[in-house]
């Protein structure tokens, strides 16, 4: 049965981030601290080879990717892979040439929990307006989103059938893959894959750019967990 890895990174810190506000879906950079972050990821990642990698549509996950790539020992070159409306693209079809270039995918379905009307507001600004109570249910509930946003649960309606359709198939295959993502579309992600309860996800923390890699077997059973830290 083919094996392959799974590596998952949280971007590095945001501007946002360091600013302590609700970020969600606004476009925001990295912050210096974060591009450092992604940096050190990519020398901790250099030696691993990827088949695929796939980033949401957010730049500040984008940014993370591009700097792991550029350090990346076995990718010489990479090529954003445009699916569905660009009817241009449609008239490549990939040659040997093309075999040691990197395809990367961008999806909205791995951005980051929407955090509708808090998105922009500082958290300790939002807790004054709020309430500390009510703020933490909106932040740690599974279930209970703020106000025109999506809860964890919403995330995870909309990543987990994306890797399912999208990104299982080429694990079963023996592809080993590279997701750049955020906090909570990963959490989705992580919960599914190792089947963890409400509960534990919820008391789940991942840090920003540290790479987790978990190897699967061909039905995308755990057969081992690393976590890379610097």
């Amino acid at each position: 049965m083919k094996q392959s890895t799974l590596t998952l990174i949280r971007h590095g810190q945001s501007i946002w981030n360091l600013q302590n506000r609700f970020t969600g879906w606004i476009d925001v950079t990295l912050s210096p601290k974060g591009i450092e972050e992604a940096r050190q990821a990519g020398e901790l990642l250099a030696d691993e080879q990827f088949d695929l990698a796939f980033a949401s549509t957010l730049i500040r996950s984008q940014e993370t990717l591009y700097e792991i790539l550029r350090q990346n020992r076995h990718c010489v070159g990479y090529r954003r892979v445009h699916e569905g409306e660009n009817a241009w693209y449609q008239h490549f079809k990939p040659g040997e040439e093309d075999q040691a270039t990197l395809p990367v995918y961008f999806a909205e379905a791995l951005n980051e929990r929407f955090y509708g009307d808090l998105q922009g507001l500082n958290k300790d600004q939002a807790r004054k307006q709020f309430g500390e109570e009510q703020v933490h249910i909106w932040r740690r509930s599974f279930d209970t989103p703020p106000p025109n946003g999506e809860s964890l649960e919403s995330t995870a309606a909309r990543v987990i059938p994306y890797v399912e359709d999208v990104i299982v198939p080429q694990l079963s295959e023996g592809r080993n893959i590279l997701i750049a993502a955020h906090g909570n579309s990963l959490r989705a992600l992580i919960m599914h894959l190792e089947n963890m309860t409400r509960e534990q996800i919820l008391a789940y923390e991942l840090g920003t750019g540290v790479p987790i890699q978990y190897t699967l077997d061909g039905d995308q059973n755990i057969l081992g967990k690393k976590v890379f830290e610097s």
